[in-house]
């Protein structure tokens, strides 16, 4: 066989002035210097556009994915350009490949170039992404809230076991950096409550401040935002590995229920923990405080506890363990929630754990702020 029959070869010539043909000849195999579709693209941007492109495959050899790529680039070009693609003429084999790779979807999780559309229509995108995001958001809550009621029945499939398994993991295994991040927090609202109380001759207030800030606001607060960063971006990153190795896809064939199974353990388990971290924070931070004020504002013990003791009301101690209790539900729902929206790749799961954590701190500081305003107006 010559050598010219070995390389890959195109002609393209046109059939009157509604159809281009591209006569196929040699191997069309995968390598460096196959033809590109430079030829064609000029021949269709001609003032006479046709209306159909086909090809002639009487000379072709071989071929493999070099040629599959070039057709597909043909196709693309033929669809920018308004001129039907007509693939009758080629191989069966190639045909046939070439509508499987034209079906398959394109990946859930692939970018969309949105950076050549108008500024209206990208808002008009932006806009569409946000009212999905926001009925998933409510479609998850209904599942859970509707998985609790089933537990509640004792009738979901769910095992007490996964729970514990995570109060462990979010609980005790979390209280070395909730114990350091509250003590620095008790310290810091010491000194910034004696820097000004000194001015007055009223440090002995200190205390009052401390305990006031810390067991309405700081302590469930600053615990919240910690399991957020710590214990929300690993439910997120769990859930979405179990995503992409097709695992929740497993739970879902079997009939298991992946909120039940999976998503309501979590949820539970940080209800029911985030009261008891919430205390342990409160007793850390007043810590901090006695720390500062015995050591530097030469209060004794007895004073600041005294003082401690008579600022703390108990409504302001149940709120902040209530405020507690929902903060940990929060972190669990939205790490979970991105999780469970997590895509296929490895990229993806990344992306939803930090996803994660800015929801979840987000909704927390709002969730925060709401409160404050319903307290106000019930004078709590």
């Amino acid at each position: 066989m010559p050598e010219t029959n070995n390389t890959a070869h195109m002609e393209v010539r046109r059939r009157g002035e509604n159809l281009l043909v591209v006569n196929l000849s040699g191997q069309w195999l995968a390598q460096p210097g196959l033809p590109g579709i430079e030829e064609i693209e000029k021949e269709l941007a001609r003032s006479t556009v046709p209306q159909s492109l086909e090809f002639a495959t009487n000379g072709l050899g071989d071929w493999n994915s070099g040629l599959l790529s070039f057709l597909l680039r043909c196709s693309e070009l033929c669809r920018r350009m308004n001129v039907e693609f007509n693939s009758e003429t080629l191989p069966p084999g190639v045909r046939k490949l070439i509508h499987l790779a034209q079906a398959v979807p394109e990946m859930k999780d692939a970018k969309q170039d949105t950076s050549e559309l108008p500024h209206l229509d990208r808002v008009g995108e932006r806009a569409i992404q946000a009212g999905t995001g926001f009925k998933e958001m409510l479609t998850f809550l209904g599942e859970v809230v509707m998985a609790s009621f089933k537990l509640l029945r004792g009738r979901a499939q769910f095992r007490w076991s996964d729970t514990w398994l995570a109060i462990q993991e979010c609980g005790p295994e979390a209280l070395g950096v909730v114990a350091l991040i509250n003590f620095l927090v008790g310290l810091i609202l010491a000194f910034v409550g004696a820097v000004q109380l000194t001015n007055f001759g009223a440090t002995i207030y200190v205390a009052d401040l401390v305990a006031i800030a810390t067991v309405r606001e700081m302590g469930c607060l600053m615990t919240g935002i910690i399991l957020c960063g710590r214990t929300g971006a690993a439910f997120a990153a769990q859930l979405g590995t179990m995503k992409v190795n097709e695992e929740i896809d497993a739970f879902t064939t079997f009939s298991i229920s992946p909120i039940e199974f999976l998503v309501l353990p979590r949820v539970m388990a940080l209800v029911l923990i985030m009261p008891l971290l919430c205390v342990f924070a409160d007793l850390i931070a007043l810590m901090g405080g006695f720390a500062v004020s015995v050591s530097i504002l030469d209060m004794s013990a007895v004073e600041y506890i005294d003082r401690t003791i008579q600022a703390i009301e108990l409504k302001s101690f149940l709120l902040g363990v209530f405020k507690g209790s929902f903060f940990g539900m929060l972190v669990a729902i939205t790490g979970c929630l991105r999780g469970m929206q997590c895509g296929n790749s490895a990229a993806a799961v990344g992306l939803a754990t930090t996803s994660a954590v800015v929801a979840g701190i987000t909704s927390i500081i709002a969730a925060d702020g709401i409160f404050a305003v319903i307290c106000n107006a019930l004078k709590i």
